[in-house]
């Protein structure tokens, strides 16, 4: 496995991948399919228990596998992640070839506040400030663990404050991802635990729902316990949670049949 790293932007923000080397004796998969991750954090920090160990398992499942270091704190505002995650996937398609990626299978992951900047990318894709009218940016697939989503009386007010830089709810109300589904959005798939008392399930309720008005394919698991950050709920994440571990199975297994992909 070979691990490259790649600025995004020029202003701090990097892209590092964990790359398959191709094999002569497995030339059918010397492309692979590629999963974009985004640790949570409130948008102020970056979880390493959110990095690593889905990075490392997605990796393990025959995934090409990214992991993006976006501008937290007051380097959050004025949509600066959503920059950097729309350039890191432009510069994953650019580099297919070099990084041996199929560029028609790029899911991109976050975990809490990291599914907030993950499903941003998902309805705000085509937005103007970004600058990819042809749709480059877009991802193919999102996979969004225990989600901020909502500005709403769910909301983790903390991230929605730290992306907006606004402390009135009705100026973070632009960030409430549920009110920009559309059609065009790509399949996702969510899932949270009942027990959340950070970032409460309605979250990922509200964009199922959405999901589901626009007739986008999601599939979402709620599992009865469990607490926020749980990772993929195993003992490298300091998360060991097997109540909740099966999510990462039902997550691949769900991105394998959208991807067509065989392992």
């Amino acid at each position: 496995m070979k691990l490259v790293e790649e600025p995004i932007l020029e202003n701090g923000a990097k892209l590092v991948g964990y790359l398959h080397t191709p094999s002569p004796e497995m030339l059918q998969r010397a492309n692979r399919p590629a999963v974009l991750i985004c640790p949570g954090g409130g948008y102020v920090m970056r979880s390493d228990r959110e990095a690593d160990p889905p990075a490392l398992s997605f990796a393990a499942r025959g995934y090409q596998v990214f992991l993006l270091a976006y501008s937290v704190g007051e380097g959050a505002r004025n949509m600066q992640p959503l920059r950097e995650i729309s350039a890191a996937v432009c510069l994953m398609r650019k580099k297919a070839e070099e990084w041996r990626l199929l560029p028609d299978k790029i899911a991109v992951m976050g975990h809490s506040a990291g599914g907030h900047l993950a499903a941003s990318l998902g309805v705000f894709y085509d937005r103007p400030e970004l600058g990819c009218p042809n749709g480059e940016n877009k991802p193919n697939a999102m996979l969004l663990c225990y989600p901020v989503i909502t500005s709403n009386e769910f909301a983790h007010r903390g991230s929605l404050e730290n992306v907006s830089g606004e402390t009135d709810p009705a100026g973070q109300a632009f960030w409430s991802l549920e009110n920009h589904v559309t059609k065009d959005t790509p399949p996702a798939f969510l899932w949270h635990t009942y027990e959340d008392q950070d970032v409460p399930v309605e979250n990922s309720l509200l964009f199922v729902n959405a999901l589901r008005r626009a007739g986008v394919p999601c599939e979402f698991h709620m599992f009865q316990e469990g607490w926020h950050g749980l990772s993929i709920c195993r003992e490298e994440s300091a998360s060991d949670f097997p109540a909740c571990a099966p999510w990462l199975d039902l997550c691949i297994a769900w991105l394998d049949r959208r991807f067509g992909w065989k392992r």
